[in-house]
């Protein structure tokens, strides 16, 4: 039986590298503070010294806590009797690995965006840092997050589709459809392999779809055929990939991303298929899970308590039935394991085995290896293997 989430004993204290003046900042602050868990105290929001300041009376920040360098922050907050618990890293691609070392080093637990960094050098150094200290590393995989993600893992798990024979992820969008580089003008960071890594659209969303097969099927993925495309304006790196995927037992699988899709804002849709039944799930439907049983009608299990949900998913609800919950409580789930494992890590407490699911900076570099794979297989059009765990 699931037990319950361990009683808080105090909100945790969480400082922000970036994220003043983005959407993915508030979207992680929010999720923070709708948890329950957490109260946002310092920040070093920007590169940019006056937008960090700014950015940090933005968020009422008390002035001794506002940053203008990481680093700066990292020794600071490390060094104060209320320093923060953790750190949230919402920056550029290229910077995720130097400041999660850098806290680190102060001892503080991380929570970083994905992918995890931009080199497997910096990702191998990561998990060897993580190994050492034994802090918390969080990736924030936050779809996964999603009640109804908790609940396909739990009826995978529980053999409610038989053996897994099938899966079939696809996430796409059309923001970047005419996302280029203009002549004479700067370069988009996301564009830019000094600062995104060697990817475009599968580091920023395949990850993504990566994570949630492996995590929902409960299968690792073996090896990958992938082929990048372009279809959107110019660009340097693609904006688009079609992959074939062999998870763990010969189990065949494809993988699709476009950041081009014309008309698709996220359109993210996951099926996995068994010996006895399939689950699809689509992300802008987040609230609804449809099994289809061989030989028996199609069912729609939606978000809520009792009927049909299993504790593992349950014990995220917040609302009634008839009462939407969307991404902004899958953040918030996020956060709330986050706490719960920093919080334990820090009293000392252990926890019950399999209580949290959420990802670690070993999701994080599998990430990392998936990608790495992808524009391997790409340019030598040819399958690829995927280190084996």
């Amino acid at each position: 039986m699931t037990q319950d989430f361990p009683a808080p004993t105090r909100r945790l204290r969480l400082g922000f590298v970036g994220g003043g003046q983005g959407l993915i900042g508030d979207v992680h602050a929010n999720g923070a503070r709708l948890s329950n868990r957490w109260e946002v105290v310092a920040g070093a929001l920007s590169s940019k010294p006056d937008v960090a300041v700014a950015s940090g009376h933005a968020w009422m920040l008390a002035e001794d806590r506002i940053y203008t360098d990481f680093r700066e922050m990292a020794r600071a907050e490390g060094a104060r009797a209320d320093g923060i618990d953790a750190v949230a890293i919402v920056t550029p691609n290229h910077l995720h690995a130097e400041a999660a070392l850098a806290f680190m080093d102060a001892g503080i637990d991380v929570i970083t965006d994905k992918p995890l960094c931009t080199t497997m050098q910096d990702a191998e150094a990561l998990v060897a840092k993580q190994r050492e200290t034994g802090l918390v590393v969080g990736v924030t995989y936050a779809y996964a997050s999603h009640h109804m993600m908790r609940q396909a893992r739990a009826m995978v798990a529980a053999g409610q589709l038989g053996e897994i024979r099938q899966i079939h992820v696809e996430y796409f969008q059309d923001w970047a459809m005419d996302l280029t580089v203009a002549e004479g003008a700067p370069t988009p960071w996301r564009m830019d392999p000094a600062t995104s890594g060697p990817s475009f659209t599968v580091a920023d969303i395949g990850t993504h779809a990566e994570h949630l097969a492996r995590f929902v099927s409960g299968l690792e993925i073996e090896a990958l055929r992938a082929d990048f495309h372009v279809t959107g304006k110019p660009k340097p790196m693609e904006d688009t990939a079609f992959m074939h995927l062999r998870f763990e037992g010969d189990v065949p699988g494809t993988l699709m991303v476009s950041q081009t899709f014309a008309g698709s804002q996220c359109g993210f849709r996951l099926r996995v298929c068994g010996t006895k039944a399939t689950l699809e799930w689509n992300q802008e439907e987040p609230e609804f899970l449809h099994f289809r049983q061989i030989g028996a009608p199609a069912q729609v299990i939606s978000r809520g308590h009792g009927a049909g949900m299993l504790p593992e998913a349950e014990r995220f609800v917040r609302m009634p039935r008839g009462h939407p919950e969307a991404l902004s409580d899958a953040w918030a789930n996020l956060y709330l394991e986050f706490a719960i494992a920093i919080e334990a890590r820090r009293d000392g407490n252990a926890l019950p085995e399999g209580l949290l699911a959420y990802p670690d900076v070993i999701d994080g570099l599998k990430g990392m290896e998936f990608t790495a794979a992808a524009v391997a297989s790409n340019a030598s059009m040819s399958w690829v293997d995927l280190p084996k765990a």
